[in-house]
């Protein structure tokens, strides 16, 4: 038996065909060039389940089950998307729509929370019921999954963790509010702060790796600095390390998962990132006496997580 996972980006529609091991077997591709109307974007991932089960070998009639990962607050039980702000979705019937193109059943989920999901099947979190996962990129996404169970809350907006405030009154996020998780633990915050010390630091090395151009600073470079002997850097790298720990910290001591996962292109940095925020975890998580505690990972899956992860939406909605 096989199953299709679609994963609905804000630049690409990525369908792949996948097996009972979890394994992706086939992927088919195409731009998703939002924004533009529901039906054209409904259209072209219809495109790309066809051209993954093309180069699979295979007919949808072999498909199990089809699941999307979609951004946006979704509500499960019908498939749409309530609201979408970067593909300018407003109650889109995305489950009815691709049905209708597809002919099998299609689940949509959160695409946050399919990651998380697919994490949880095959890859960092795979053998637990408890699992969360962080992603650390252009904001702070993340996915919880609760005796085996996606977290969404009662309108499909839950397992915004990335906006849980932790400073009162701090930074802007994008969200409208101030001082969130996100302003100071995403890729995008890192490089913000990465960007200030080297304008109040005209004599940090960051200045030589970047040639001079702040518009080359990227996730990496505080990093880089910090392994070249940099003290700036170090100093950039330590808040930030701090930043990341404190929200991910308010996380284990709300859910005391079995596993939390932290993914995304900062992930990378392995344990030069995961060392210092296990050892603060161990300090501070509020079960840190009891028999079982929580286990920090880096996720593994990458950007395959939300395929697998929506392929099985299916094994938790259908029942």
């Amino acid at each position: 038996m096989f199953y299709l996972g679609i994963d609905l980006g804000g630049t690409n529609i990525v369908a792949g065909v996948v097996d009972e091991k979890f394994n992706i077997l086939a992927k088919g591709k195409v731009k998703t060039n939002s924004p533009r109307p529901a039906e054209q974007i409904v259209d072209d991932m219809a495109t790309a389940a066809k051209i993954a089960l093309e180069n699979a070998g295979i007919e949808i009639s072999d498909i199990k089950y089809c699941g999307v990962g979609s951004p946006g607050s979704i509500d499960a039980e019908t498939g749409t998307v309530l609201t979408a702000n970067n593909l300018k979705f407003d109650m889109v019937p995305l489950k009815q729509m691709l049905e209708s193109r597809l002919n099998c059943d299609v689940f949509v989920a959160n695409d946050a929370n399919a990651a998380a999901f697919g994490e949880m099947l095959a890859g960092a979190g795979k053998g637990t019921n408890n699992f969360v996962a962080i992603t650390l990129g252009t904001g702070v996404g993340g996915g919880v999954i609760i005796d085996n169970k996606i977290l969404t809350g009662c309108n499909g907006a839950g397992g915004e963790l990335g906006h849980t405030v932790i400073t009162v009154d701090g930074e802007q996020c994008s969200c409208g509010r101030k001082g969130c998780w996100e302003a100071y633990a995403s890729a995008t915050a890192l490089v913000g702060q990465t960007k200030d010390a080297m304008l109040n630091n005209p004599d940090t090395k960051l200045w030589e790796l970047v040639g001079g151009k702040l518009d080359n600073v990227s996730g990496r470079t505080s990093f880089d600095g910090m392994r070249a002997g940099d003290k700036t850097a170090k100093a950039i790298v330590d808040n930030y390390v701090k930043y990341v720990a404190v929200g991910l910290i308010n996380m284990v001591n709300v859910f005391q998962p079995e596993v939390i996962c932290i993914g995304g292109g900062i992930s990378n940095e392995g344990e030069t990132l995961i060392g210092p925020i296990r050892e603060m975890l161990l300090q501070q998580d509020y079960a840190k006496n009891n028999k079982k505690s929580v286990v920090l990972k880096v996720a593994q899956l990458g950007n395959d997580a939300g395929v697998i992860g929506a392929a099985f939406l299916g094994e938790l909605y259908s029942k």
